[in-house]
């Protein structure tokens, strides 16, 4: 029998060697080729950077017409926050709808032109919201989450730099203590994560009532600075019984919050306020005062229509100026809209104590 060719066992073995081949320097190939470039993040976030510096931060109420207020005015503060987005009466965690949108978005499109860092103020806004609502709420951990969530959306979709919290006021006698501590640490966590600062607006703490101690110090690493409202204290300085923000309020304020309290220096801003007050407690904005009173804006009383008001003259606000400079981080005005746009201007008299250019 004549014996076949092995042609067939032959290619066999050459196809086989050559597949091996090829395998072998395919995996070769793969090691060297370079990492696959990831997908972008379809919702991107920026770290959170604290900021140190010193503040000058002024409150902007819906009810107050942006236009009263000249563009220069803007470069002499640092932040201003829209009073108020409130929340819903249901204390559910949803948010009413914002007041005065236009205004709005006025003021946000001043702050962008003027490098203003631009936030909201939560807080109780519409006559229906007391503090009971912000206690359910963030007692609550189903609302309070809710609450956290819709804020946080707001600052997102509406390009804020910041939040600021105006619960006025948690107490230590109803639980209010940590629930505000449980609702800030959520929503700075939140906040933080997309780059956005968080504040609060708290009592200048002179008076011994049950708000005086509920914000505590575990709760300040949460918070990037406090707002003490050092105002409408009538008849604390018994020098000036008139004067519902006398320099001695704040010095005391100042006292009990950084020495008793140990707040940090870096997160406490000193509040001024841009309005006097009668023994009545009726209101009126420093601007109108100043009108009335144009021969002399460097004293703290004056008499308007037969009615004697109780305020911070020139020499008031940079002597607090200079404590704030010494002993905090920062001055906030309640409000923006409340100060003249002239020479006379406590915001302008703040800065030039400051040597601040503007």
């Amino acid at each position: 029998m004549i014996e076949k060719p092995k042609t067939n066992k032959t290619m066999k073995r050459h196809l086989l060697y050559l597949f091996a081949l090829l395998i072998f320097l395919a995996s070769c190939s793969k090691k060297n080729d370079p990492a696959p470039t990831p997908e972008p993040d379809p919702t991107p976030t920026k770290p959170y950077v604290p900021d140190n510096s010193f503040k000058i931060v002024a409150y902007m109420p819906s009810y107050q017409d942006p236009g009263t207020i000249l563009d220069h005015k803007y470069k002499m503060i640092t932040h201003l926050f829209y009073a108020f987005l409130s929340p819903s009466a249901a204390a559910d965690g949803s948010l009413q709808a914002l007041p005065q949108s236009g205004r709005f978005a006025a003021v946000k499109a001043k702050c962008r032109a003027n490098n203003v860092k631009f936030g909201i103020s939560i807080g109780p806004g519409a006559a229906d919201i007391s503090e009971n609502t912000f206690l359910v709420i963030a007692q609550t951990p189903a609302a309070r989450t809710n609450f956290v969530k819709n804020i946080v959306n707001f600052a997102k979709s509406n390009d804020l730099d910041g939040v600021d919290m105006d619960w006025e006021y948690p107490r230590d006698n109803n639980g209010g203590s940590e629930a505000f501590h449980l609702l800030m640490q959520d929503l700075s966590i939140e906040l933080h994560k997309i780059g956005k600062f968080l504040s609060a607006a708290v009592t200048p703490a002179v008076y011994v009532s049950s708000n005086r101690a509920a914000i505590q110090a575990k709760t300040y690493q949460y918070v990037d600075f406090f707002n003490i409202m050092q105002y409408d204290g009538a008849g604390y300085d018994a020098t000036e019984p008139l004067n519902h923000a006398s320099y001695k309020m704040s010095v005391a304020s100042l006292d009990y919050w950084l020495g008793t309290r140990s707040m940090p220096k870096e997160k406490a801003i000193v509040g001024m306020p841009c309005y006097g007050k009668s023994s009545t407690g009726s209101a009126l904005a420093y601007k109108n005062i100043e009108v009335a009173n144009t021969a002399n804006s460097n004293v703290n009383v004056a008499t308007v229509n037969g009615v004697a008001y109780g305020y911070n003259g020139i020499p008031t606000i940079k002597q607090k100026t200079r404590l704030a400079k010494d002993r905090a981080n920062g001055i906030m005005f309640w409000e923006f809209a409340q100060d003249t746009n002239n020479d006379n201007s406590l915001i302008k008299a703040a800065n030039d104590e400051l040597g601040r250019s503007y």
